[in-house]
């Protein structure tokens, strides 16, 4: 064989093993790519469910946050609910202990019987006394109270001294015969008949100045009066008496204690007590001491 014949015989070989190599990479790359198409879509299988579980869990944290707060809300409600509660009976002790007559409208009105008198009654101290020798007693609760009222009545230089205060339904019944005896029929103008009085609450006090004295003439015309009407209702005490009132004359220094609460919203609206309906004055009695 010559030099060519064994070029073209190696070329050949050669050629061959091009096309038999090239088959085989052919075959092992299509392989590959088939794998690889598998593997992806294998992938792509798993991502989907995982995004499907990934939904699913978002969902249901959505849900499980939804009823935490409606939870939150229900609890929130049955806190309210329960504080209500503690708050009606925390009222209801109160006005088991509190005495209904205290914010009763007297003044021909409602009676008070020949037996009631206050639970517990003090004496008011000398030094607000218009009459040194004189024994004066107050509702025990009410003291600290109209104390407070003439301790800063005196801070502001004014001088308010207590001339009556307590009277049982005996005083009152001889007060008032004695005022028939003097007045006649007139004196139901000015003066109530046992069992009408607010003085037997004992939460009632009839307020004078050194100058004025025992007559109450012009006392509204003084600094002490009009102290009053701008500061009592501060300390819980209230005119019952005003001008044009329905029951008796006007009594610029009779001042009956109410409750503060009660005092300051009848301030507020420039009303008087006897101007309230009984229901609606009721609804102070359990803070009356507070």
């Amino acid at each position: 064989m010559g030099r060519t014949g064994i070029l073209l015989a190696v070329t050949g070989v050669l050629v061959l093993g091009a096309s038999v190599y090239g088959a085989y990479v052919y075959t092992t790359l299509s392989a590959d790519l088939s794998d690889s198409k598998q593997a992806l879509q294998e992938e792509t299988a798993q991502s989907g469910t995982l995004s499907k579980q990934l939904s699913e869990a978002k969902e249901y944290i959505a849900r499980l946050e939804e009823a935490l707060s409606n939870e939150r809300n229900k609890n929130s409600v049955f806190e309210n609910q329960i504080a209500k509660i503690s708050g009606t009976v925390g009222v209801l002790e109160k006005l088991a202990k509190t005495d209904p007559e205290l914010l009763a409208k007297y003044s021909k009105v409602f009676f008070l019987n020949e037996n009631y008198s206050p639970p517990a009654l003090s004496p008011i101290p000398e030094e607000y006394l218009y009459q040194k020798d004189r024994l004066l007693t107050l509702h025990a609760a009410v003291q600290p109270h109209l104390e407070e009222l003439l301790d800063a009545a005196k801070e502001d230089d004014i001088s308010l001294l207590i001339i009556s205060a307590y009277r049982s339904f005996g005083t009152q019944t001889a007060l008032k015969n004695s005022y028939r005896v003097t007045y006649g029929s007139g004196a139901n103008t000015f003066s109530a008949d046992q069992g009408y009085s607010e003085h037997q609450l004992g939460t009632t006090v009839d307020i004078t100045t050194p100058a004025v004295g025992a007559t109450f003439t012009g006392f509204d015309q003084t600094e002490a009066f009009k102290w009053l009407t701008e500061n009592a209702w501060r300390y819980g005490f209230v005119l019952s008496y005003p001008k044009g009132n329905a029951y008796y004359q006007y009594e610029p220094w009779h001042w009956r204690f109410v409750g503060k609460d009660l005092a300051r919203q009848l301030h507020r609206d420039e009303k008087y007590f006897y101007d309230l309906d009984q229901r609606e004055i009721d609804e102070y009695l359990a803070d009356i001491f507070d």
